[in-house]
This record gives C-alpha cells, structure tokens and sequence, in this order.
C-alpha cells in the first residue's frame, strides 16, 4: 500500500503490533525467567533439611556473643510459642531482650511467664520507650539496641518463630567470606506463615506469603539484583547500622557524612526501617545479604480480608517512595495482567487461541507457586486445607490490580491504629486522627474488633532495665 505521494508509509498498524507483541513476549519470558529462578532456588536452599552448625556444640567463648532483641506491643498471636523459641537456640553464647514502651503493654505477662519458665536463660525485660522518630519499632529498639552486650544483633519482630538451630546457621553465614569476595553483612530469613485462625483475610495472606511473596523474594535475593530484604528475622552487626546515615549514597572511604544523624536512630524516620537498614548496608556501605536455609515461621491471627487490603494498600504505598518506577511496574508481574498481555501478543504473532493460552499460563503459575510452597513448607497445602488454600490464591489474583491502583493514588497509610503522611524516599510523618477519612476508620475499627483495651491489664513487678 502506498500514500498519496506515491511512496511506502515508514511505520504501519501492523508493524506497530507486531514490535509491540515482540515487546510484550519478551518481558514475559523475563518474568518466567524470574520466577523459575526462585522456584529452582526454593527448592535447592528449603527442600533438604538445614545441617546441623559445628558452634552449636561449641564452647561459648570460642563462638561470637549475639544478643537477640526481640520489640514486643501487645498480644501478638502464639505470643508464648513464639517468644520461647528464642530461649530454646542451640547455640553457647546468646541474651535476649525483650522491650515494650510502657509497664501496661499486655505482652508483659508473658515474657513474665517465660522468665519464670527458663530462670537460668541471659535474659532480661527493657520497659520504656526512647522517641527518636514517628517508627514505634524503632523506638522500642533504641534502648535494647544501645545496651546489647554483643556486637551482632537478631532482631525478631514479635509474630515470628524460628528453630532452635537457626542462630548458630545464621552467624555461620555472617562470619563466613563467601565465595564472590563481597562480606556479608546481613542474614535474614523468608517468611513462611501460618494460620491460627482460618478467616478469609488470614488464608488470602497467607496464600500471598507463601507463594506470590515468597517467589520473588528468593529470586531476588538469589540474583542479588538489589537489596530485598523482610524485618521478620535480620542478623547484622551493630558496628555497622552505625556507620549508616539513611541516604543510600555510597560512603567515601570509611568517613559517613559528619552533620548526618548514624545508627539505628537515622531510620526512626521511615516506616519501613528494616528495608532502609538492609538497603543502607548494601549501597552505603557496599556490603550483602544473604539468606539463610530456616524460615521465620509467621503466625497470623484473626485477619479480616479489610485487614489484608488495608496492610496491601500500605506497602504499596510505602514502596511507592522508595522504588517508584517498580512499583508502577508491579500490575504487569501479576498473573492475570501479565497472561492478558501475553495472550494478545501470541493471538497477533500466531494465532493462538486466547482460551488455550491462558488456560497454560495459568496453570504453570500455579504449578510454580505451589512448588515454592512445597519448598519452604515442607510438604504440599494440608488435605483438609487445600479448597480453601486455592481459594484464597484466586482471591489475591483477583484483588492484585483494585488494590494497586487505589494505592498508587493515595499517600496516607494506616499501622497499628495511627496514620501515616509519605513523604520523599520512604519517609513518613504522623497525621493527626481528625484526618482519617471515613472509610479508612470504619476499616480500622473493624480490623480492630475484638481487641482487649489496655485498661484491662495491670503492670507487672518487673524491673525496668
């Protein structure tokens, strides 16, 4: 076909479509690239059982000293279960501290009876909060952090429980010189979560955690393509949180910026400071992570599908300010946006049957997932389980796309009861309770149901540190 003027046009619809489908084909293979890596890498790090650490068994002088710093506020599920695996690592030479804000915290009971339970374990209780930022973790972490007898530190978020021998794998791994040349200076471990109670909202969090999540955690981490890294369960050394200043910018030399505030008290500004910790030590400071075979087993509770939407919207929101232009990527790594664009590239390139396609695509992405389950579950979905299980997978690829696009749009969040303004680089500022909108309170309220109020409790005769 020719124009008026008698020559060939350059560019036509049909080549248009043509180089787009190509596009469109090839960020596919890209992904399936991806996702392969972090099936084949599940499978390798999660499907043996993890050795057994010689330090284990060691003497305790001839192992390095870790204190083991666990932040607690309020009664987080399996609360008991999961503080005593702290006591039971098998490991010589360990303390652990556990901090709360205030004598009334409801969590303060337990540790009591944990205390009761191991009276020969090197632990001890900090009460009372030390406000260096609008982060209540990190506030509550400022004091245990400070005055930590040891150098490297294991920070345990309250909802996790790990096996007994997964301290001495970890500083293993930590004090180890890998064979790439680049030190390690951050060890951390996938989530794996468990249901306590089967509501919606906690079976759609834990499909998404354990399959979704865990996929491109791992295959990340193991292309080493950035730091990604989860506060579940990070091991790092104190010594080096504090040469960081939170800017993410290379040090020169060993000197970070003098004016600029260092160590855990930097990042009481961000909401996501285990993100920006593990991001500041790999581009401040030009170290790595690594991961180690045990997985943080996270126990969640009585979630309601408002629950699950409300903590979605505020990550995305989070990494909204930190990593813009992935996030604004995220709907095309999902399977149903992803299999849509894929199926009109292969229809227009070869004409395969829409149906037939999808039908494939969604198959393997299933196939995929569960494998990843499989990997770090170590065995598939529980028969009685397993209706529910695909049902909630389907309800998180069905709800990936509403609840990215009502995040990207907004940049207040809600945690723990307050909320939150986003500000520049994963920063936040406290907004007043006047603010909330109408829906975002009713979600609150409803997510908050069923809750003791602290009046309920009486401080405990516990010492304060």
């Amino acid at each position: 076909m020719e124009s008026d003027t008698g020559q060939s046009p350059l560019v036509t619809s049909s080549t248009v479509r043509y180089y787009l489908s190509i596009v469109c084909l090839g960020w596919y293979a890209v992904h399936w690239s991806l996702q392969l890596v972090g099936m084949y890498a599940a499978r390798r790090r999660y499907r043996s059982p993890c050795p057994r650490s010689p330090s284990s068994s060691a003497p305790p002088e001839s192992v390095p000293g870790v204190s083991i710093l666990r932040p607690l506020k309020g009664l987080d599920t399996n609360l008991f279960e999961n503080l005593e695996s702290t006591f039971r690592q098998e490991y010589p030479n360990f303390e652990i501290i556990f901090s709360v804000a205030n004598e009334y915290d409801q969590a303060l009971p337990v540790v009591q009876a944990l205390l009761e339970k191991y009276p020969n374990s090197n632990a001890r209780v900090i009460i009372g909060e030390e406000v260096v930022g609008v982060n209540p973790k990190v506030n509550n972490l400022i004091r245990p952090y400070r005055e930590a007898k040891h150098d490297i530190l294991w920070v345990l978020d309250s909802n996790v429980t790990i096996s007994p021998g997964a301290l001495a794998r970890a500083v293993d791994i930590l004090t180890t010189t890998p064979g790439s040349g680049k030190k390690i200076s951050l060890v951390h471990h996938v989530p794996f979560a468990t249901v306590s109670t089967p509501t919606l909202g906690a079976k759609v969090e834990e499909a998404f955690l354990n399959t979704t999540h865990a996929k491109m955690y791992i295959a990340i981490n193991t292309l080493a393509l950035d730091s990604c890294v989860m506060g579940k369960s990070n091991l790092y050394r104190r010594s080096d949180v504090d040469r960081l200043d939170g800017s993410l910018k290379p040090h020169t030399g060993d000197t970070p910026n003098p004016s600029a505030e260092r160590g855990l008290r930097a990042f009481g500004k961000y909401l996501a400071e285990d993100n920006m910790i593990a991001s500041g030590i790999w581009h401040e400071l030009g170290l790595r992570h690594d991961l180690s075979c045990d997985v943080a087993h996270n126990a969640i509770g009585d979630m309601s599908l408002k629950d699950y939407i409300l903590r979605r919207i505020r990550w995305i929101r989070v990494r909204k300010h930190m990593v813009l232009s992935a996030t604004l990527l995220e709907p095309l790594t999902e399977s149903i946006a992803l299999g849509t664009i894929a199926a009109l590239s292969v229809r227009s390139l070869f004409d395969i049957s829409y149906l037939f396609f999808l039908s494939c695509h969604f198959s393997a992405w299933l196939f995929v997932d569960l494998d990843v389950y499989c990997s770090i579950a170590g065995h598939p979905p529980p028969q009685g389980s397993r209706t529910s299980f695909f049902v909630a997978w389907m309800v998180r690829e069905l709800l990936a796309f509403p609840i990215w696009l009502y995040a990207v749009v907004g940049n207040q969040v809600m945690w723990r009861g307050k909320k939150y303004k986003m500000l520049r680089n994963g920063e936040v500022e406290a907004v007043k309770p006047s603010a909330i909108s109408g829906l975002e309170s009713a979600l609150t309220w409803l997510g908050a149901r069923g809750r003791k109020s602290l009046d309920q409790y009486e401080p405990l005769p516990l010492s304060h540190s």
